[in-house]
């Protein structure tokens, strides 16, 4: 009889603990000054689901707004997974004597699934490195051969450059003699005239000396 009236003491001792914290839950979220059913000052925001992709967006996009001093998340790039360290000094080395434990081969197995990851991620480096090698080796020859274009095409400019100032050279060279023969035309031209006036200047006075009677009729 002691034992049972213990026990159900103890659980009516244990159900009035749980109406009173109950009781003084409610109390704490029915405050006056504020509406039942609401334990926070915020207010409910209705359901709205997207129904594409760009509705989605416009979502977000009034979600930041409504707060726009409010900074905007941005998750930190994720680490590259690496093995665990190899430990500096080994304990537990195993052993080829008899009479190991039941648990010595999964402590095997774990080893072996660590060392088989270890050499995954040291191929998958090599393979990044190597592929980074052949990039920089491609710019190289990318790079090369550009320079190798360019050179190319710059020789050739400056031929038709030199070409141009050559063909620009003889054109006033050829200008210049024409200059040069019309000015020595013009000067054994000049010349010419000048000694058929002479010419005719002095044929006039032969002339007349010709004419003059060497006596005068009527004249002993």
């Amino acid at each position: 009889m002691s034992l049972r009236t213990s026990g159900s003491s103890r659980r009516s001792r244990k159900r009035t603990r749980t109406a009173r914290k109950m009781a003084a839950h409610t109390q704490k979220n029915n405050k006056p000054g504020k509406p039942p059913g609401k334990a926070s000052g915020k207010e409910a925001q209705p359901l709205i689901i997207a129904k594409s992709p760009a509705e989605e967006q416009r979502l977000k996009l009034e979600r930041l707004m409504r707060n726009p001093d409010k900074l905007a998340p941005i998750p930190d790039r994720p680490k590259d997974w690496k093995p665990r360290a190899p430990p500096e000094f080994v304990r537990d080395v195993m052993g080829s004597s008899a009479g190991a434990g039941s648990g010595e081969f999964h402590v095997y197995r774990h080893l072996r699934r660590r060392e088989y990851q270890r050499q995954d991620f040291l191929d998958k480096m090599s393979d990044h490195l190597n592929k980074d090698d052949d990039y920089l080796e491609k710019l190289e020859q990318n790079k090369q051969a550009a320079d190798e274009r360019t050179a190319k095409r710059r020789k050739k400019r400056e031929k038709l450059k030199q070409k141009k100032m050559m063909a620009k050279k003889a054109k006033l060279e050829s200008k210049n003699k024409d200059g040069d023969g019309d000015e020595k035309s013009s000067d054994s031209s000049e010349e010419e005239e000048k000694k058929k006036k002479e010419e005719e200047v002095e044929e006039p006075e032969a002339e007349d000396d010709a004419e003059a009677p060497s006596f005068i009729m009527g004249k002993n």
